[in-house]
Protein backbone atom coordinates (compact mmCIF):
# COMPACT_ATOMS: atom_id res chain seq x y z
CA UNK A 1 0.00 0.00 0.00
CA UNK A 2 1.67 2.92 -1.08
CA UNK A 3 -0.11 5.80 0.57
CA UNK A 4 0.03 3.82 4.12
CA UNK A 5 -4.11 3.72 3.89
CA UNK A 6 -7.08 3.24 2.03
CA UNK A 7 -7.99 5.46 -0.90
CA UNK A 8 -10.11 5.78 -3.81
CA UNK A 9 -9.05 3.35 -6.41
CA UNK A 10 -8.90 3.54 -10.21
CA UNK A 11 -11.40 3.74 -12.09
CA UNK A 12 -9.33 1.20 -15.24
CA UNK A 13 -6.14 0.11 -15.90
CA UNK A 14 -3.80 3.34 -16.42
CA UNK A 15 -1.43 0.61 -17.85
CA UNK A 16 -1.77 -2.59 -20.76
CA UNK A 17 -0.83 -5.69 -19.19
CA UNK A 18 -0.52 -8.02 -16.13
CA UNK A 19 1.10 -4.91 -14.47
CA UNK A 20 -1.08 -2.48 -15.60
CA UNK A 21 -3.60 -5.45 -13.92
CA UNK A 22 -1.68 -4.84 -10.65
CA UNK A 23 -1.59 -1.53 -10.45
CA UNK A 24 -5.28 -1.26 -11.26
CA UNK A 25 -6.30 -4.02 -8.19
CA UNK A 26 -3.70 -2.36 -5.86
CA UNK A 27 -2.98 1.34 -6.64
CA UNK A 28 -5.33 4.61 -5.76
CA UNK A 29 -5.74 7.11 -7.60
CA UNK A 30 -4.03 9.13 -5.84
CA UNK A 31 -0.83 7.14 -5.52
CA UNK A 32 -0.83 6.54 -9.60
CA UNK A 33 -1.01 10.80 -9.42
CA UNK A 34 1.82 10.79 -7.25
CA UNK A 35 3.96 8.53 -9.91
CA UNK A 36 2.76 10.56 -13.10
CA UNK A 37 4.70 13.22 -11.10
CA UNK A 38 7.66 10.68 -10.01
CA UNK A 39 7.74 9.71 -13.55
CA UNK A 40 7.79 13.25 -15.33
CA UNK A 41 10.46 13.91 -12.56
CA UNK A 42 12.58 11.32 -14.25
CA UNK A 43 11.89 11.98 -17.80
CA UNK A 44 13.33 15.49 -16.99
CA UNK A 45 16.49 14.75 -15.04
CA UNK A 46 17.75 11.89 -16.98
CA UNK A 47 16.60 13.63 -20.46
CA UNK A 48 14.90 10.63 -21.61
CA UNK A 49 12.56 10.53 -24.92
CA UNK A 50 9.56 8.35 -23.41
CA UNK A 51 8.81 6.76 -26.52
CA UNK A 52 12.09 5.13 -27.31
CA UNK A 53 12.26 1.68 -25.51
CA UNK A 54 15.18 1.98 -23.83
CA UNK A 55 13.74 4.83 -21.86
CA UNK A 56 10.21 2.63 -21.60
CA UNK A 57 11.96 -0.03 -20.18
CA UNK A 58 13.78 1.96 -17.53
CA UNK A 59 10.43 3.34 -16.41
CA UNK A 60 8.60 0.43 -16.55
CA UNK A 61 11.15 -1.26 -14.33
CA UNK A 62 10.97 2.18 -12.03
CA UNK A 63 7.44 1.88 -12.07
CA UNK A 64 7.50 -1.57 -10.54
CA UNK A 65 10.00 -0.55 -8.04
CA UNK A 66 7.70 2.23 -7.01
CA UNK A 67 4.78 0.94 -6.05
CA UNK A 68 5.60 -2.78 -5.76
CA UNK A 69 9.15 -2.98 -4.62
CA UNK A 70 11.79 -1.00 -2.93
CA UNK A 71 10.96 2.57 -4.08
CA UNK A 72 11.77 4.53 -6.98
CA UNK A 73 14.88 7.29 -5.79
CA UNK A 74 15.51 10.34 -7.56
CA UNK A 75 18.49 10.50 -9.24
CA UNK A 76 21.50 11.93 -7.35
CA UNK A 77 21.60 16.04 -6.73
CA UNK A 78 18.06 16.29 -7.39
CA UNK A 79 16.71 19.29 -5.40
CA UNK A 80 12.73 19.59 -5.44
CA UNK A 81 11.03 22.50 -7.22
CA UNK A 82 10.51 25.22 -4.39
CA UNK A 83 6.87 25.27 -4.04
CA UNK A 84 4.79 28.00 -6.28
CA UNK A 85 3.20 31.09 -4.09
Amino acid sequence: MKLGREAEGLEKSPYPGELGQRIFEQVSKEAWRQWLGHQTMLINEYRLVAFEPKARQFLVAEMEKYFFGAGSNAPGGFVEPAPKA
